[in-house]
């Protein structure tokens, strides 16, 4: 896919003075709770009131949505408020209803985004409309297939494409509930700068109390816009309460979020450093986690060596592991003398802990 400035025409349409805000109930429930909450919406900053009318759960027995008949509810609230609508899609048959119903956005879940079969359907049904697409990342870490979806509906001619950051699927506990990755999105802002980026903060915390700090953050990585959702009582929303927030905490997001405007060129230099430096500090978070999970493997292994009665130092493993480290960091362009400097501080550490353990 060419990295065409056209890609950005339909957001740069809407002439918002702020990021794009996307909102609105996980589910839509009812006809009364859709038009309830777009009423809220209407005059806050959010421009498009989404609701899931299908809803893929992970297993069965948990409330699916309700169907074609909340597109129904969400044709009566455009028509009421003036707020563009959107929904998931994940067949033909949805893409069909959802046209049928002049739903404005529609987006691929990260289900659906997995599956090349399922992607290529939905651009089929979705040939040449001048509907916004948006695509969620797959479930896993895997920026290639995200790119070849949005690549498949690109080929479809699909003029109005966008993609949604949601994060991604961890065996690991987190305080997330899908790890956000931000290096996956960055990499993709880095090769197509101009292909607008949304954040979806509610699928990423899983709970509300975090959802602030990651809209910030994605403001701060120069991101499109958010999509986050929103319920007049989240506590009881049939679907993912936990993660929603009230039309009220929108606006005072909203109101508290430090957006950053091109003014001039030295505001542009300026926007550029913050950008960067927000990656530098994305990463450094990864950096101190993974040295971490790092730490917790080198007790386990403290723990192994004291029941068998076995020396801390290995001089042996550790000539390896140097070796490998040094030729790994010429691959990604590190000085030896850095990449010693680094991993004997680390060898330090661990040794450090393991003593801990010996001596208890």
């Amino acid at each position: 896919m060419e990295n065409k400035k056209e890609l950005r025409n339909w957001l740069n349409a809407f002439e918002l003075p702020h990021p794009l805000v996307i909102a609105g109930p996980c589910s839509a429930e009812t006809e009364s709770q859709v038009l309830n909450i777009a009423h809220q919406l209407k005059d806050t900053d959010a421009t498009v009131l989404r609701a899931g009318i299908w809803k893929p759960r992970t297993r069965p027995g948990n409330f699916e949505g309700v169907g074609a008949l909340g597109l129904k509810w969400l044709q009566k609230a455009k028509e009421e408020t003036g707020m563009l609508t959107a929904t998931e899609v994940a067949n033909a048959t949805h893409v069909r209803l959802a046209l049928e119903h002049d739903v404005d956005v529609l987006w691929i879940g990260a289900r659906s985004t997995v599956s090349p079969f399922i992607v290529q359907e939905i651009a089929d049904a979705l040939q040449g409309t001048d509907k916004i697409v948006l695509v969620k990342n797959p479930v896993n870490p895997d920026l290639p297939l995200w790119l070849g979806a949005i690549e498949r509906l690109h080929s479809a001619d699909i003029k109005k494409l966008g993609v949604i950051h949601r994060g991604f699927s961890t065996y690991e506990k987190t305080r997330y509930r899908n790890n956000p990755e931000w290096q996956i999105p960055i990499e993709l802002q880095n090769r197509f700068p101009d292909l607008p980026l949304i954040l979806d903060p509610s699928h990423i915390a899983g709970r509300r109390d975090i959802i602030f700090d990651l809209c910030q953050t994605a403001l701060d990585l120069n991101y499109d816009g958010l999509m986050v959702e929103t319920h007049f009582d989240p506590d009881n929303a049939w679907s993912d309460a936990k993660q929603q927030i009230t039309p009220t905490r929108l606006v005072e997001i909203m109101d508290d979020l430090k957006i950053r405007k091109e003014t001039d060129t030295e505001a542009d230099y300026r926007n550029a450093l913050n950008t960067l430096r927000t990656q530098i500090d994305v990463i450094d978070h990864q950096l101190i986690e993974t040295l971490g999970k790092r730490m917790k493997v080198a007790d386990k292994i403290g723990e192994l060596k004291k029941a068998k009665n076995v020396a801390i130092l290995q001089a042996r493993r550790w000539n390896e592991i140097l070796g490998k480290m040094i030729l790994e960091g010429e691959q990604n362009q590190l000085s030896e003398e850095f990449v010693l400097r680094i991993f004997k501080a680390i060898h330090q550490e661990s040794i450090n802990h393991q003593e801990k353990i010996m001596s208890k």
